[in-house]
């Protein structure tokens, strides 16, 4: 009975700690925008999520003093994430701003908490596109129209419909003596352009000339079906087909100029800095360095590999580069950063010199270096066993440890030179043995399934330590400090924020990586990211878990 009344007490205090913690979990509410500069005339959807119970829909009240509201929807979805069932609601309006300026959009109440608040740039009305009335049109420009040979090109389309669409196609063809690829997701968005609202879809190119003289551009084709009007309804079926064309560009490709720099590459900027680095080493310990490359105007497959230079008195190791790529106003960008491991070979200074990158500035037409003043690392003597300075054996000593005479308690091994003390001969003879008998053992247990490799335990030393350095670079760190933090906490490290997005298990915590990635290379708020990743990361990154390959069975079957 003592037994029964205590376990009804612990059931009853895990009850009330779920309870507890329900009111938690239904105030975790997050707030972005799609797009954080806009001009006037367009809108920017804001988008609050709300994780826990059903929520009503936010008050946008506060709202309307400086913005047009619209297109107010709300969604709600249920998933199992550990083995609990979540609920989250989405809320989404559109912001028409009736001002020019830096918005500040103000927190709002919404389950019973309030989101963080954000704040948009809106610039002036961009121009009216020469084709504007027609119920659909296509409008494309480039970022250069007179660009080099292998001169990386933003191409940009954007798709106008006043009329809503039931399907359609966009299409650009690609141009003779050029490659196009398409960058990004596409955006959406509204305009109003001479007191007619206008749905705009706008897709990203990236166009690399490969010979120089006129580059036609195709125009972009659209074909689709929006809904029918009344008249075009009394015979038909509901549908009238909409087409439009977009226009044609003519760019002028230049040739590379004589004595422009080799390998050729051309950018509107580009910059080097250390990161990471030391002024404190050890002989014979390796310290690492890394480099950080942006470039404005390329993607990462047209930068050279970074190099560091060959140096006297150290061994460099190179770890595989890091990229990530973006499209900022309308152009490509590009940051990539590389390790290199340096073991000095001897006390005393080292000098870490800078790696070069010639390349040629397409706005002031002329040829540019970029690089970084020589780290200089004082490097400590090496720490050995017994000896105070120096790993190398002095003229009396062998090898092995013992005198050249060595004669009494010593022993020689066959194929070991030198010679060894008994017990250390017996210690070896006993590991190995006691390793025989551990491999003949999980070879007779009965074979099973290996599970998938999962994440860190949360209290293991390696991912405490890793935390703890995200919270650091959240705190203290750039962007870039919080990406390199967030792919140090994977086990094993990732290459990228995509990779860690992909193995990430909470949608939370992907969301909140996508919002760096935008802060960095897609012009997002940085302090809107930083926020949101605090949130996400609160309690640490949570891993989907790894599945485990599937193991052939090594002997082939007795009877086929």
């Amino acid at each position: 009975m003592k037994g029964m009344h205590a376990g009804f007490r612990f059931g009853l205090l895990g009850w009330l700690l779920v309870l507890a913690a329900l009111p938690a979990q239904a105030q975790q509410v997050r707030a972005w925008l799609d797009r954080d500069r806009i001009a006037l005339g367009e809108t920017a959807t804001l988008n609050i999520e709300v994780e826990g119970a059903t929520a009503r829909p936010p008050d946008y009240a506060p709202l309307r003093r400086d913005f047009d509201l619209s297109a107010n929807t709300s969604r709600r979805s249920y998933e199992q994430v550990n083995g609990r069932s979540v609920a989250r609601s989405l809320f989404a309006v559109a912001l028409r701003p009736r001002r020019e300026g830096v918005i500040g959009i103000p927190a709002l109440e919404v389950g019973g908490t309030r989101t963080p608040p954000l704040t948009l740039t809106v610039t002036g009305a961009a121009a009216t596109p020469a084709r504007a009335g027609d119920d659909v049109f296509i409008e494309a420009e480039a970022d250069a129209q007179s660009p080099y040979v292998q001169q990386a090109v933003g191409y940009t389309v954007r798709l106008y419909y006043a009329t809503p669409l039931v399907s359609g196609t966009l299409d650009q063809p690609p141009p003779e003596g050029a490659s196009l690829q398409r960058v990004g997701q596409d955006l959406r968005y509204q305009r109003s352009i001479d007191g007619r609202d206008y749905n705009v879809v706008e897709r990203h190119f990236l166009l690399v000339p490969e010979r120089s003289g006129t580059l036609a551009m195709p125009p972009a084709r659209f074909e689709g079906s929006g809904v029918a009007g009344f008249f075009d309804d009394l015979f038909g079926d509901g549908r009238r087909a909409l087409r439009a064309s977009g226009p044609s560009r003519v760019l002028d490709v230049r040739t590379p100029p004589a004595g422009a720099p080799q390998p050729w590459l051309p950018l509107r900027s580009l910059s080097l800095r250390w990161r990471g680095a030391p002024q404190q080493a050890r002989a014979g310990e390796a310290f690492t360095v890394t480099i950080e490359a942006t470039a404005d105007g390329a993607g990462a497959a047209q930068l050279p590999e970074i190099e560091l230079p060959a140096m006297d008195g150290a061994q460099v190791f190179a770890d595989p580069p890091q990229s990530d790529d973006g499209f900022v106003d309308g152009r490509p960008r590009t940051r990539v950063l590389r390790r290199f491991s340096v073991v000095p070979s001897a006390a005393g200074p080292l000098q870490v010199p800078s790696p070069r990158i010639a390349w040629w500035d397409v706005r002031a037409g002329a040829a540019r270096t970029a690089s970084l003043p020589p780290l200089q690392v004082e490097v400590a003597p090496a720490v050995t066993g017994g000896r105070g300075t120096g790993a190398v054996p002095g003229p009396g000593e062998s090898r092995a440890g013992a005198p050249p005479d060595a004669g009494e308690g010593w022993i020689r091994v066959p194929g070991v030179q030198g010679e060894v003390r008994p017990w250390a001969f017996a210690t070896v003879l006993f590991a190995l043995a006691w390793l025989l008998t551990l491999a003949w053992g999980l070879h007779r247990q009965p074979r099973r399934p290996s599970a998938g490799a999962g994440p860190a335990l949360p209290g293991s030393q390696d991912s405490v330590h890793a935390r703890a350095s995200l919270q650091r670079a959240l705190d203290t760190g750039d962007l870039g400090d919080v990406a390199d933090a967030l792919c140090a906490t994977a086990r094993p490290p990732a290459q990228g924020l995509d990779e860690v997005a992909e193995r990430l298990a909470d949608p939370r915590q992907r969301e909140a990586v996508a919002l760096l990635q935008r802060a960095r290379w897609a012009g997002g708020d940085g302090s809107v990211a930083r926020r949101a990743l605090r949130e996400a990361f609160r309690r640490g990154p949570r891993w989907a878990p790894r599945q485990a390959a599937p193991q052939d069975d090594p002997l082939p079957p007795l009877y086929p």
